[in-house]
């Protein structure tokens, strides 16, 4: 049966959000969540809030942070984050499909780690595409699907487990190439410094990859 954010189990409210904190800490994913979170400013929508790491990340220019999370307890787990942040921080919802916000509302979407289990991310994406503002970047960072055939292999073979154990994951989705099929125009994005702690192009079964998309007709800055 096709998992949805309307019937989750025990394991994944509860269970999977502290796996996932621990597995993103800060010594795994600061390079990325840098690269992804530091440039942005004004009104973010968040899809895949967790407990909040990304806040520390974000600069004084963001003004508002609106999240999405299905699990209870990462919410629950954000409270810290979200009450020592120092500017409004709500959550709207569960499911990334359907948002409850208008058309060209948010100035900026920020996504970690959260594309490879959204149900249904083509709606997902699209809705991204439908509340950014003229201007406005989907900014990205997740494990993908690997470039080399016998990596590939692999993934495929292990997907049937993995979704099975990490709430719906998929080792494989094309992230970029789903955005440029909404019509967003992808940027590759890359941590700074001498460490880059993954890349799609070395032969590493669960390859992370960041990027700016922004829907055609305007540039990634």
């Amino acid at each position: 049966m096709r998992m949805t954010y309307a019937a989750r189990t025990w394991w994944e409210d509860r269970a999977l959000p502290r796996l996932v904190d621990v597995a993103l800490s800060d010594v795994t994913s600061r390079p990325w969540r840098e690269a992804v979170c530091g440039p942005v400013s004004g009104r973010v929508l968040e899809i895949g809030f967790g407990s909040g790491r990304n806040l520390e990340y974000y600069p004084e220019t963001v003004t508002e942070v609106i999240a999405v999370e299905p699990a209870d307890l990462a919410w629950e787990r954000a409270a810290d984050r979200v009450a020592t942040f120092g500017r409004p921080v709500r959550r709207i919802g569960l499911d990334g499909a359907s948002l409850a916000l208008p058309d060209a509302s948010v100035d900026v979407v920020v996504s970690t780690w959260t594309m490879c289990t959204i149900p249904d991310l083509d709606s997902a994406v699209r809705e991204m595409h439908r509340t950014l503002r003229p201007g406005g970047s989907v900014r990205y960072v997740e494990h993908v699907r690997s470039h080399h055939p016998r990596v590939r292999r692999v993934q495929e073979r292990l997907q049937p487990f993995w979704r099975s154990v990490a709430g719906g994951c998929h080792l494989a989705r094309d992230i970029a190439g789903m955005l440029e099929t909404a019509g967003f125009v992808v940027t590759p994005l890359y941590p700074e410094g001498p460490r880059r702690p993954s890349s799609p192009a070395r032969l590493e079964l669960v390859p992370f990859e960041a990027g700016v998309a922004v829907p055609g007709g305007h540039l990634a800055e």
